[in-house]
């Protein structure tokens, strides 16, 4: 039976980590699901005793928390090490799957798809931020990005070798870039929902700004150290 490990990897995460679990199990069935695994990068803001007051609270076997170094690249390689579930599901701490998601994703993967991702809504109504969520649920791989969240079987993941290491951010999109080339990328289109925080933080176009600076940096050749001093500088 296909089962899915949903990974989520964390950093002071206080405000979003119970609601979202919460969420997780009352939006999916038991049977598709081999367990949550939050991973920590190290938190100083009591998001690990939320996470962990929340797994004895409910004595759930399938909720395991785990330490590992900084960085989503490390946390999520750390996560999938230790997933026992044919299917991996990499998700952020802010963002919320579609009702059903684990059916959705076991669905898919039984149709030949072995990766892919939802269409993205943010919780803004702002113009460009609609026409952003809007343009996701086309296969152009432009529109692709993490807060999308990201399905893909173990083994695909293992031959692909993870998450890059290197990137302090824009792992997500190297992987995806691997998908892509592999021709294995399906969009399910159905709405995740999540969040605009660093949008209303740093201003629209702004963020769109640094965001489309750090892809076309990327595409000219910049390498991960080059892609994090930028982020650090104008981002983080």
């Amino acid at each position: 039976m296909n089962k899915i490990s949903i990974i989520i990897p964390i950093l002071n995460e206080a405000e979003t980590i119970e609601h979202l679990l919460i969420y997780l199990l009352e939006n999916s069935s038991e049977e598709n699901i081999a367990e949550i695994l939050v991973v920590d990068g190290g938190s100083t803001d009591g998001t690990q005793n939320i996470a962990t007051s929340f797994f004895q609270k409910k004595s759930n076997p399938k909720l395991c928390f785990i330490e590992s170094p900084k960085g989503r690249a490390k946390q999520m390689n750390s996560g999938s090490e230790i997933a026992t579930g044919n299917i991996l599901y990499f998700l952020h701490a802010d963002s919320y799957p579609p009702k059903n998601f684990d059916q959705h994703i076991i669905n898919e993967f039984e149709k030949g798809h072995l990766a892919g991702c939802f269409r993205l809504q943010f919780n803004d109504k702002h113009w460009w931020l609609r026409l952003a969520s809007w343009l996701t649920q086309f296969q152009w791989r432009v529109s692709r990005g993490g807060d999308q969240s990201q399905f893909i079987t173990k083994k695909l993941f293992q031959d692909i070798g993870g998450f890059d290491e290197n990137y302090i951010i824009y792992e997500d999109n190297i992987l995806i870039n691997e998908l892509y080339k592999r021709k294995q990328f399906k969009v399910i289109n159905k709405k995740l929902i999540t969040s605009s925080r660093r949008y209303e933080k740093h201003g629209i176009w702004k963020l769109q700004y640094h965001f489309w600076t750090i892809y076309v940096k990327k595409w000219f050749g910049a390498s991960p150290e080059e892609l994090h001093r930028y982020y650090k500088k104008n981002i983080a």
